[in-house]
């Protein structure tokens, strides 16, 4: 099994990499910052005998991103599961956030996956299969305060999510939009915010990892994973 995740360094998208190395994919992975976790990525493969095959892109750049999908192309043409994860945060309201806020986010939350989507369906479509899962949010459903261009960065990755399932369900390729809540990475550990009352990175990646083995016939469209007590406010 050939894995490819984005946003891959840390947070939800190294738990990923944990779990599918555990059962024995090789890995493909991307962010800003891959070359400072060599030896992360040597421990996995010391320790699952698996392959990982990392590269640097910064994804809110389109020139890097389609450099990246270009590289991971050139390594290798069999891709089962792309996890669109690359993901970044800004606060501030629609009317008075910072020109240029929304440029920067849809950049990385949504125009990253769809480029790198587009690359990579191709081969899919030829072998007649493969797993796409976009990592959408809770903003994607609720608008909160504060959420400005992220929550509308949401809301535009779902809808292109939705269509790519629409539109790869004939050719054997399955698509999940996840949905996650309040999860402890990095820019909520310094929110201080009481690691018991939201997710661990840990739950996510079970679950995907959960998704990605029904059979053919099934597809998890959607994924909703919220803290237990709700949303934060």
């Amino acid at each position: 099994m050939h894995v490819v995740i984005t946003g891959a360094s840390r947070g939800i998208g190294k738990e990923l990499a944990e779990h599918f190395a555990k059962e024995g994919a090789d890995l493909y992975l991307c962010s800003r910052h891959m070359d400072k976790t060599i030896l992360w990525q040597q421990e996995l493969m010391k320790k699952y005998s698996i392959k990982v095959t990392s590269f640097n892109a910064d994804l809110g750049d389109s020139e890097q991103t389609k450099s990246f999908a270009n590289q991971l192309l050139q390594a290798t043409d069999r891709i089962d599961i792309l996890i669109n994860n690359a993901g970044t945060y800004e606060p501030g309201s629609v009317y008075n956030e910072p020109e240029g806020q929304l440029e920067r986010i849809l950049a990385v939350n949504l125009l990253s996956a769809y480029h790198i989507t587009r690359a990579i369906v191709p081969f899919m479509i030829k072998r007649k299969s493969g797993h796409i899962f976009n990592m959408s949010s809770t903003a994607a459903l609720q608008a909160y305060h504060n959420g400005g261009s992220y929550s509308i960065s949401k809301f535009a990755l779902t809808g292109f999510s939705k269509n790519l399932r629409e539109e790869l369900m004939e050719h054997g390729i399955k698509v999940t939009t996840v949905y996650p809540g309040a999860t402890m990475t990095d820019s909520w550990a310094e929110a201080g915010i009481d690691p018991s009352r939201i997710m661990h990175t840990n739950d996510l990646a079970t679950m995907i990892i959960a998704a990605s083995k029904l059979s053919p016939q099934a597809c998890v469209e959607e994924l909703l994973i919220r803290p237990l007590l709700g949303d934060l406010k």
